[in-house]
């Protein structure tokens, strides 16, 4: 039996895509007490969250950072990075734990972050990037976590075991050719996620230009090409990854670089059997396959997770779990 002490959780954000997964999932965490739930704004009126009917109980109050300081032991922040860059070091220096989902803190090269990331001037003191299957000591000491963006869970951890294991040419760069459903734009209405202009359509954006290639080049330490596309889904993200690995290269060494994950518990290796959205809506799972070339030089992976869990509200809850010793399955699985 779990005897692990409630612990009081606060939210700024719990009005978006992301923050209502958020909620949902803490909400049935048996170590959880939800004991603020705010929305991005302190011009937001309270109000219930029909889809969290007897999920939560509450209602989400108008942003205040004093409130969220005083009742929480850890606070997820799910607002636009602007505000994160401000909520997030006074909650630090008061004591309190952040879980942030924006990309405010994702960046350690300061001259990167500054081009990204304008509203953070600095990085707390003991943050750590919360690309939870590679970083767990980092998570379980930070007092600030920055959740990876969507973009860079998939790729990340598709390429990542390759390039520990001397696997990828970074020399050649890597390719990544992404879809994605219309919430990870956000819950904020554009011409760019109406329904009539997407719906029947598939749309390339961000090309050259996409800041979650930051993310993906600080760890790899290899140039990638990003190329995003907007597909009409709800949820989801597919990533086809073009990488080079030294000529003959063989399959056992892919199999034995992708070992990594043999206990990793939302990470599924499905080889040459490419995964799809469907399989991973949902769930805080991340499927990876790929394919190599009969001469053993070129990979093909593709990399799949929902964009709303695994990309953000699941991703954020697991490093939630770590930080607090808890099995990071608790209210994922």
């Amino acid at each position: 039996m779990n005897t692990y002490p409630q612990i009081r959780v606060g939210i700024a954000g719990a009005t978006g895509y992301a923050g209502q997964e958020l909620l949902a999932l803490l909400a049935r965490h048996p170590n959880v007490q939800v004991g603020t739930a705010m929305s991005s704004s302190a011009d937001s009126a309270a109000r219930p969250l029909p889809r969290l009917a007897r999920v939560f109980t509450g209602q989400v109050e108008p942003l205040n950072p004093d409130k969220l300081a005083g009742e929480s032991d850890v606070v997820f922040l799910a607002v636009p990075e602007q505000a994160a860059a401000t909520l997030a070091p006074p909650l630090v220096s008061s004591g309190v734990r952040v879980i942030d989902l924006s990309g405010a803190f994702r960046i350690r090269d300061t001259a990167a972050r500054s081009r990204w990331y304008p509203a953070t001037k600095t990085l707390p003191h003991g943050a750590a990037y919360g690309l939870t299957e590679h970083y767990k000591n980092d998570v379980r000491h930070a007092s600030l976590v920055a959740n990876p963006g969507c973009y860079p869970t998939a790729a990340l951890l598709a390429l990542l075991p390759l390039s520990k294991a001397g696997l990828l040419d970074a020399s050649a760069g890597v390719i990544v050719d992404a879809k994605s459903g219309i919430s990870g734009a956000g819950r904020a209405p554009s011409d760019r996620t109406h329904f009539s202009e997407n719906h029947g359509s598939v749309a390339a954006y961000g090309v050259f230009g996409h800041r979650h290639v930051a993310e993906m080049e600080q760890e790899l330490g290899a140039a990638v090409t990003f190329v995003p596309h907007l597909v009409p889904l709800d949820r989801g993200i597919l990533e086809t990854i073009y990488a080079t690995v030294p000529a003959g290269t063989s399959d056992a060494q892919i199999i034995d670089a992708m070992a990594v994950y043999a206990d990793e518990p939302f990470v599924r290796l499905t080889g040459d059997a490419l995964p799809e959205i469907k399989h991973v809506a949902w769930t805080n799972f991340c499927d990876i396959g790929w394919r190599l070339d009969a001469s053993g030089k070129r990979l093909v992976l593709v990399s799949c997770l929902d964009n709303l869990v695994k990309g953000a509200a699941g991703q954020a809850l697991q490093n939630f779990n770590v930080a607090y010793g808890l099995d990071e399955r608790t209210a994922l699985l």
